[in-house]
């Protein structure tokens, strides 16, 4: 899998790039193609966001990670996209109810 990880008024040392490296390997248990996933790492005045563009076969998924340390900005934006592959994954399953109301209560006939 090709990922591009690129920084604004910061550079990406090898520990954060193996960081977020790492945190995507864990996305593949959702068994569905990341098409060129594409991070963003950047410094504010008070806090580091990390933003994230991938694309799937049921489409994109965006998140956006805020927090003073990088490193958990990482862990948030992914578990952003964590829960979005889940949703997407289960997408099917999430019905309110198993039968129609017509079905559930006979019609009355006279």
């Amino acid at each position: 899998m090709i990922m591009n990880i690129t920084s604004k008024q910061m550079e990406i040392t090898d520990a954060i790039r193996n960081h977020v490296e790492d945190r995507l390997t864990k996305l593949e248990k959702w068994q569905t193609q990341l098409i060129n996933p594409h991070i963003v790492l950047s410094k504010e005045p008070k806090e580091f966001v990390a933003d994230a563009t991938i694309n799937t076969p049921n489409g994109p998924l965006v998140a956006t990670g805020r927090h003073a340390d990088m490193y958990a900005a990482i862990n948030d934006l992914l578990s952003k996209l964590e829960r979005q592959l889940n949703k997407v994954q289960h997408k099917g399953e999430a019905r309110r109810a198993s039968a129609s109301v017509k079905d559930i209560i006979p019609a009355e006939t006279e």
